[in-house]
């Protein structure tokens, strides 16, 4: 998957692509309002070390890469979520203080920072330019910290009938800095959303053009 910044073309190519947790087959879909504030909790000092703030999510797949923490210092103040073993309802469980990192210690992570794209409050059209309504949250694979769904605020009007739109990322065609656009009209994406089982058996659409990207373990199983 490509991020098209909002400078280009629109056109630019194309992008081919309760409880706080769901779980499906042993895979958990887990809300981001329930990531932010999230307790980090430390193996080797059996006891609480930071807490979750902010995630850093990756344009190009959507994939939330890193988390903000505090407290915070120049040399800890982000954990990558490759370094998180475990989610739970307790918290987030790492090995020790030393996974956390710098903002310049990996260089996909200082990339996406330098973009300073947010996915919380952006504009969510269809391919025909229907505006649907911004995002207003989403949820998250356990196991990989993979985007699942954004959840839509639909405009005034139609808020009256229906608040909410869920859209799975197989919806997903196209991200910029501004807005994400999806395949189809809203009619056909509640309809799908209800029948999709999202895991294991989603379709990742961002492995399309990318036959040399390892696929993840969600994918192998698929």
């Amino acid at each position: 998957m490509t991020y098209i910044p909002s400078h280009l073309s629109p056109h630019y190519g194309e992008v081919i692509k309760t409880s706080p947790f769901l779980c499906y087959n042993l895979v958990m879909l887990i809300k981001s309002q329930n990531l932010v504030n999230t307790p980090v909790l430390s193996v080797q000092d059996s006891s609480r070390i930071a807490t979750l703030k902010d995630p850093v999510i990756d344009p190009d797949n959507l994939k939330i890469l890193a988390f903000h923490i505090i407290p915070t210092s120049p040399e800890a103040s982000l954990l990558a979520t490759k370094s998180i073993r475990e989610y739970s309802h307790l918290g987030v469980i790492i090995d020790s203080a030393e996974e956390f990192i710098s903002n310049d210690d990996v260089i996909r992570i200082k990339d996406v920072l330098e973009i300073n794209f947010h996915l919380v409050g952006l504009r969510v059209e269809t391919k025909k330019h229907t505006y649907l309504g911004r995002i207003t949250s989403f949820t998250v694979t356990d196991n990989d910290f993979m985007i699942q769904q954004i959840i839509v605020k639909r405009p005034m009007i139609k808020s009256f009938i229906d608040p909410e739109l869920t859209i799975p990322r197989s919806e997903i065609i196209e991200v910029t800095d501004t807005k994400i656009i999806v395949k189809d009209e809203e009619k056909t994406i509640r309809e799908r959303a209800m029948k999709e089982d999202f895991v294991p058996n989603f379709v990742n659409p961002f492995r399309t053009h990318e036959p040399g990207f390892a696929p993840s373990e969600t994918d192998k199983e698929s």
